[in-house]
């Protein structure tokens, strides 16, 4: 973990350099893939929904309700409604999340407490090498 300054434009940048945001989500999806069987299932993905604490880091659910919650937001990632998420699906819902987020920080910049290998990491990685090209 380290501590980090963003913003929404942070996010926004890396998303849209498409070769930088489609290496790091290929990468994060074999990293998930824990089978190896070229897809994720619902376990597989649920484990990072929880990672990127959707529901706040305090909030406190009973374990049905957060599944139920989860489940709700692994059905809408999945767009051929097979029960996984291939490369595709998993980038398009990686894509959402993050913009999703971009739009909630908005372009003041916010210090946080970043998990290394998450997303907001990685686009503040990301990020700093562009700070350093001339």
């Amino acid at each position: 973990m380290s501590v980090e300054i963003l913003n929404g434009a942070t996010i926004v940048g890396f998303v849209e350099d498409e070769e930088a945001f489609t290496s790091w989500v290929k990468k994060r999806f074999t990293t998930l893939d824990e089978d190896r069987d070229g897809v994720l299932s619902y376990t597989e993905m649920m484990k990072e929904l929880q990672c990127l604490r959707v529901f706040g880091i305090d909030t406190k659910m009973d374990p049905g309700e957060d599944s139920t919650l989860y489940f709700f937001m692994f059905l809408q990632f999945d767009h051929d409604s097979n029960g996984v998420l291939d490369l595709e699906e998993f980038k398009s819902a990686t894509k959402r999340i993050m913009l999703a987020v971009a739009d909630g920080l908005g372009l003041s910049p916010m210090q946080m407490i970043l998990e290394d290998g998450g997303f907001l990491k990685k686009a503040v990685e990301w990020e700093s090498t562009k700070l350093l090209l001339p």
